[in-house]
């Protein structure tokens, strides 16, 4: 070995933390690029997220999918979301196949402990859930948030929550965002004396927009719509609650060798200071897909540095396990790259690529609806419209006709990445939820995941044998009946006036995939069947 090279390891080696760096991403519901003062917003003062990103480093042009179970299967697998089984928010669609590898799995696997306090959104069921999935600890809510159809029954809020602990239902007293951060700044002081991964994805400020009037009064007198003071008050509990956090790791001397991720999942919902871009959440315009990306280590990042090179929530994984220094798992082929040389200072050599984000409901994806392909220079939107982003970053004028080799190179693109994570799955049926396992004994159906045309869930019964099934209504006005199909069983039964509920008892289900029907009937009109909650009863 020369000197030189002994020299070179040595700095190397040098370079290296102590330890392998503890990880926390945060990422909030909802909020948009503009949702932060250090981003323009007049109204808004949020220092201590805009610390996450001045005293580390913040990626300007930083895209997501426009909605949230896509952005977060994507960043949770570093594989665009059409791979992962995920194509909107619900009505099935959410579901995150579970032969994907997350990012708790590479982690865990890694020797990391993880923890996941706040909203999942990838499956409410075994073997979906978040504990399923790599998170040694959870507390998360249902569904794709609060007061939403994944609720346990009859229902929740904001404030003093049911949320689910490693898939148990438990009343939590206080305010949402305020437990999230509680939940994980326990975990850290837990786990300090070992590297921690914790995913922090708050659903705030999503709706119902509930909060603390104390934080909607200062925003009141400036004389903003009551939507817009909501959203902020919600933002500015979210900064008290990132500023707690950042504390907590300097008091326990964590804050060096922690790497501290904050982004958003999507555009702003309702119209509001957009930073100047076009559209919000739902569209594939910048002010839809666009969103924040900070990420502070003051051990290996420069404190300030801004990176102006398209990436995206499929590049979340692939950096940190560069990062990290952690083992890639075997077989997993990533969209995403890492950019962490970016991180480094901007290598001249640095590829371009197009980045792709699509979303729209329905089961089944079209080429190029609510599509758009983003290479550094240009974006290709619904496959018609081409931007300049380098000269036109507010998509205000359309140069297609004036471009036509620019449209074709990126429809082309298009084109073959769409035949590509179509073909992943072999189509884009969801992932079945299990019942009759010894891992979730009774399972919950909600509306969450009923198919929207059937209004069924489709299960696969793991394991023949005796069970009961409960189903949940509103009261009946009148008498009516209510009938249930499963696994080749079909029952019927009278609904008196006032009835909630009703139980079907030892029902002998066959083994394998199937699809649970439920019909109600109050009087002459049909009903809906809310829930329906499955327990096996023999061995």
């Amino acid at each position: 070995m020369t000197r030189r090279t002994l020299l070179s390891l040595t700095a190397a080696v040098a370079a290296q933390p102590a330890r392998r760096p503890n990880v926390i991403l945060i990422i909030s519901d909802d909020q948009g690029y503009g949702d932060l003062s250090l981003h323009g917003n007049q109204h808004l003062r949020t220092p201590n997220l805009d610390r996450i990103g001045t005293e580390g480093a913040q990626f300007t042009q930083f895209q997501v999918c426009p909605v949230c179970s896509p952005t977060r299967s994507s960043l949770m697998t570093g594989r665009y979301n059409y791979r992962t089984g995920v194509v909107d928010t619900f009505l099935g669609r959410s579901l995150m196949d579970p032969r994907e590898t997350t990012a708790a799995e590479v982690f865990a696997a890694n020797g990391y402990r993880t923890g996941i306090f706040g909203k999942w959104h990838l499956g409410d069921n075994y073997p979906m859930r978040a504990h399923d999935q790599g998170f040694q600890e959870s507390l998360v809510h249902g569904g794709g948030g609060l007061s939403q159809p994944a609720d346990p029954p009859p229902g929740n809020h904001y404030f003093d929550p049911v949320l689910l602990r490693n898939g148990k239902f438990e009343k939590t007293p206080g305010y949402c965002t305020d437990i999230f951060f509680n939940e994980a700044m326990r975990f850290v002081e837990q786990n300090k004396s070992r590297p921690f991964f914790v995913y922090l994805p708050t659903n705030a400020p999503h709706t119902p927009l509930e909060v603390d009037g104390s934080y909607v009064a200062p925003f009141r007198a400036k004389g903003l719509d009551e939507t817009t003071e909501k959203v902020y008050g919600m933002v500015k509990n979210l900064d008290d609650n990132a500023g707690r956090l950042l504390a907590h790791l300097d008091k326990h001397g964590l804050a060096a060798n922690t790497i501290v991720i904050f982004m958003t999942d999507n555009g702003p919902q309702q119209p509001r200071y957009v930073a100047g871009m076009r559209g919000r959440k739902g569209t594939v315009y910048q002010g839809g897909i666009r969103v924040p990306f900070f990420l502070r280590w003051p051990e290996r990042v420069r404190p300030g540095a801004k990176v102006g090179r398209i990436a995206a929530h499929i590049d979340v994984l692939p950096t940190l396990i560069e990062a990290c220094g952690l083992k890639p798992p075997k077989g997993v082929k990533f969209d995403g790259m890492s950019i962490w040389p970016l991180l480094q200072g901007e290598p001249a050599s640095w590829p371009d690529r197009a980045l792709h984000t699509q979303w729209h409901r329905g089961d089944q994806p079209e080429l190029f609806r609510a599509h758009a392909a983003r290479s550094q220079k240009w974006k290709l939107v619904h496959g018609i419209e081409l931007y300049d982003m380098e000269n036109d970053p507010a998509e205000a004028t359309d140069v297609a006709a004036k471009n036509p080799d620019v449209v074709a190179k990126l429809r082309a693109e298009t084109e073959r990445w769409f035949a590509d994570v179509a073909s992943t799955r072999g189509g884009y049926a969801p992932p079945r939820i299990f019942i009759g396992t010894p891992h979730e004994n009774p399972v919950l159906l909600t509306r969450q995941d009923w198919r929207e045309t059937t209004r069924c869930w489709e299960v696969d019964v793991r394991t023949k044998g005796v069970y009961d099934a409960t189903l949940l209504f509103p009261a009946a006005a009148e008498g009516g009946a209510v009938t249930l199909k499963f696994a080749g069983v079909e029952v019927s039964a009278p609904v008196p006036k006032g009835a909630a509920r009703h139980e079907f008892k030892g029902l002998k289900l066959k083994q394998g995939p199937s699809r649970v029907e439920a019909e109600l009937r109050v009087g002459n009109q049909p009903g809906v069947v809310q829930y329906i909650e499955v327990r096996k009863i023999n061995a």
